[in-house]
């Protein structure tokens, strides 16, 4: 299985912090080490061993510079690639975009069946993600239960691995995995909810990406995740 080493973090950028040098033809990301959404952006640039490539800038979203919506990306939200003079956004186009602007190992796997698949997962994942999230306050777990059924599924479609498409870790772990490892804590801690009970593929799953090189490192203190959710969602 190929897999990319993480990187060393650097310090999230502030409001009194200098803009990197913007336009000057290397390639950056920029993310927050809280935000799911970057998070899966930079789970596949270590993927696909792009560490030396792009470079890594975080943002503190707390306490965001100006400059970044003024000279960077005018949406003022992460994640975003600079890449040709250009700055794109939105996590799941630019999962697509670097596995076809950038080479290294694919994110795709190449059985037609596979790929269309694929698809069906990225385009259910903001509804798996508001189904969870939406059942935060509240004890109707109707929902949660739902999604990750859904999840369970979807891993028993291919018999060959431990993983969405099968053996190969691909972008539909991606799309995922930064979303269930905050919810998994979250739920567990406030609602003792276990999202692996009567769902072995589930558990199987996340033991399974826990061990990817590309996506160690990435995590976020769920500790400070936990507090988030709390102060936002309940």
């Amino acid at each position: 299985m190929a897999t990319g080493l993480t990187q060393v973090r650097p310090p999230a950028l502030t409001s009194s912090s200098d803009p990197p040098a913007i336009f000057d033809g290397t390639p950056k990301l920029y993310i927050a080490y809280v935000c799911p959404y970057a998070q899966r952006v930079w789970i596949a640039s270590n993927f696909k061993g792009l560490q030396d490539k792009i470079k890594l800038i975080p943002i503190d979203l707390g306490n965001r510079p100006a400059w970044y919506k003024e000279k960077v990306y005018p949406a003022n939200k992460v994640p975003a690639l600079e890449h040709n003079n250009e700055v794109k956004g939105e996590s799941l186009d630019l999962l697509k975009y670097l596995e076809e602007k950038f080479e290294g190992p694919s994110l795709l796997p190449d059985d037609p069946a596979k790929r269309q698949f694929a698809e069906e997962l990225l385009a259910y994942t903001d509804t798996f993600n508001w189904s969870v999230i939406q059942s935060f306050k509240g004890d109707d777990t109707s929902k949660i239960d739902a999604a990750f059924d859904y999840l369970e599924n979807a891993l028993g479609k291919f018999s060959d691995g431990p993983f969405l498409l099968g053996e190969s870790f691909s972008m539909a772990d991606i799309a995922y995995i930064p979303f269930v490892e905050r919810f998994q804590a979250f739920l567990s801690e406030v609602k003792h909810y276990d999202v692996t009970k009567g769902r072995p593929k589930v558990a199987a799953w996340i033991e399974a990406v826990d061990k990817v090189d590309a996506y160690k490192g990435t995590q976020p203190d769920l500790k400070e995740v936990v507090e988030l959710y709390k102060n936002r969602f309940m």
